[in-house]
């Protein structure tokens, strides 16, 4: 993504426009965004988004059956439950999220639990403690994650009793959020 599209992105948000293509031309700064070209690469940078989302998605479901692991972060070895998420966003979108659960907590930006998108992270007190369990939101409700020892890569509905009560928040990562990009030559 080139820098003036980072910088219409980051006017969006902090404007707290929710829909720049609707801004109406004689509007000061959707005059400023037309004659700049910006709601064009503000459009096309939502729809990278939402298509880096489906990427992680579908390449998550790609790891469906891989054993748990604790500790584990390779379809090699096995995965835990951040071990997973973690190696998904680097391996897709080319994002560096932090190693464990609470820490993918802080690291990403709160959200409401009605705003959940397919990508988004969704947390949970498996261990009487706030945010020790991680998956990925795969829309409708259901998230994949990878649950304990002895299962695997999994899907399962959120609102199951035991994930229902043990719902501790979404997050999601944003640009210029704790999560940091591959290099180009790390890739």
């Amino acid at each position: 993504m080139q820098f003036p599209s980072r910088v219409a992105l980051l006017l969006v948000f902090a404007c707290g426009i929710s829909a720049a293509q609707t801004a109406p031309a004689n509007d000061d700064l959707g005059k400023f965004l037309t004659d700049k070209g910006m709601l064009n690469r503000i459009s096309e940078a939502g729809n990278q988004m939402q298509n880096q989302a489906s990427d992680l998605v579908v390449g998550a479901m790609g790891f469906l059956g891989v054993p748990y692991r604790r500790g584990g972060n390779s379809a090699e070895s096995g995965f835990d439950c951040s071990g997973f998420v973690k190696a998904m966003y680097e391996q897709t979108i080319g994002l560096v999220l932090p190693r464990s659960a609470a820490q993918q907590a802080a690291a990403t930006q709160t959200i409401d639990k009605s705003e959940l998108k397919p990508g988004d992270l969704v947390f949970f007190n498996t261990m009487r403690h706030a945010f020790s369990h991680v998956g990925i939101y795969v829309g409708n409700g259901k998230f994949i994650h990878s649950p304990k020892p002895g299962a695997e890569v999994r899907v399962e509905d959120m609102g199951l009793a035991y994930w229902a009560r043990r719902y501790d928040g979404a997050r999601r990562v944003q640009p210029g959020s704790s999560a940091t990009p591959l290099s180009a030559n790390s890739r």
